[in-house]
């Protein structure tokens, strides 16, 4: 599923969908986890146990707005209401950017997305949407907390050489253009954290960083 973000080149490549369910159009790139968390209303991790296909409204032509509704079971909530997700609502197919997920309640998901104006949870394929089992330790670890502290942060995505950043809050993301995946080291172990001179700079690991960092280091 969101898997195919790490072999699409080039990497900014935009999914324009004209679905009429999504008041924008779905334009994206890939995020880093941590920048994803930083911009979701919610980020939960859930098993999805049920699928349909309903009706949600009428287009301004008057045709019925179709969307997918999962039925979820929410494992635990990282960011969002206080309350528990029952629903998630996504579009009707990929071509409207509408994310595919397993609905036999077998397998667990990390999925972030946006609450709407009728505090309905939907997702689409812009979202960071990942099966539990194949996040590293350190992205289980910095989810809350963790991610949290560096929502002052920017990461930036690198896609071409050269590329750089233009203010001292950004990190650069550079696991396209070294490793040829969005899922690289940085991603999966790296996460972007305010120093103690109020710049941002990778640090390595879920532990807090030292009172003086000042630089990446292990934890």
């Amino acid at each position: 599923m969101s898997r195919s973000r790490s072999v699409v080149a080039p990497l900014l490549l935009l999914f324009l969908c004209g679905a009429a369910e999504f008041s924008e159009a779905c334009s994206c790139s890939p995020e880093h986890p941590q920048q994803a968390y930083c911009n979701a209303d919610v980020v939960i991790r859930a098993k999805v146990v049920g699928r349909k296909e309903v009706v949600t409204g009428k287009d301004a032509y008057g045709y019925p707005i179709k969307m997918i509704r999962y039925d979820i079971k929410q494992m635990k909530m990282f960011k969002g209401p206080d309350r528990e997700i029952e629903t998630v609502f996504t579009g009707p197919s990929s071509a409207l950017c509408g994310v595919s997920l397993e609905s036999n309640g077998k397998k667990e998901y990390l999925i972030t997305g946006k609450m709407d104006s009728n505090d309905t949870l939907r997702v689409n394929l812009c979202d960071y949407i990942e099966s539990w089992e194949s996040l590293s330790l350190t992205q289980k670890k910095c989810l809350g907390p963790r991610y949290q502290m560096g929502c002052d942060c920017k990461v930036v995505q690198c896609s071409n050489i050269p590329c750089s950043i233009n203010d001292p809050i950004e990190c650069l993301w550079t696991d396209w253009v070294v490793e040829g995946t969005v899922q690289g080291t940085q991603a999966q172990h790296y996460t972007c954290v305010k120093r103690n001179d109020s710049s941002c700079a990778w640090y390595r690991g879920s532990a807090p960083p030292k009172k003086e960092f000042m630089d990446i280091e292990d934890p």
